[in-house]
């Protein structure tokens, strides 16, 4: 999967979006103006040590994007939409699509792509949800919908106790 984010503004959503996508084996996509450096400390923090697993590129605008992909199959994510992410049928290359965090993406975008705009259901006067919650679910439910091909779906203890746990007080 891919993941576009559209002139992102805060270093900790797109840091917390790195993990994310690191975890996932999902590429990020950022596309300038950025609202921070790529060396930004809080960018950094978020994405912990995951930033060695992670597969990005920057890009000066949308359109350089799409000149590098121009197959690609893109599903624009937007409280605007017509209709919810749920509904989407997503397929392992496709890219999510997403907006700054102040004004989404564009309505002049929007409107020639009005068919391929999802939503995440909120209540009535409910703006939107955090970016990096918006990439984290849509992320997840085009990764379930493939059975989450390629990632590790079971852990198991590990028998360490790293730390004393109050609840083996009551047991």
């Amino acid at each position: 999967m891919h993941v576009v984010l559209v002139h992102p503004e805060i270093p900790q959503n797109t840091g917390n979006i790195a993990r994310t996508c690191a975890a996932t084996g999902s590429t990020l996509h950022l596309i300038k103006p950025l609202g921070f450096s790529l060396d930004d400390r809080y960018l950094k923090r978020a994405g912990l040590d995951y930033w060695s697993m992670l597969r990005y590129r920057t890009y000066e605008s949308f359109e350089e994007l799409l000149a590098l992909y121009p197959q690609a199959r893109m599903h624009f994510l937007s409280t605007k939409a017509p209709r919810s992410y749920t509904e989407a049928h997503y397929l392992p290359e496709d890219f999510l699509v997403f907006g700054c965090e102040t004004r989404g993406l564009p309505e002049s975008l929007l409107a020639r792509v009005y068919e391929r705009c999802l939503r995440i259901p909120m209540i009535p006067g409910a703006r939107s949800l955090n970016l990096s919650n918006s990439v984290a679910v849509v992320l997840y439910e085009a990764l379930r919908t493939q059975d989450f091909a390629g990632l590790e779906q079971r852990g198991e203890l590990t028998g360490r106790n790293d730390f004393h746990d109050p609840w083996m007080d009551y047991v």
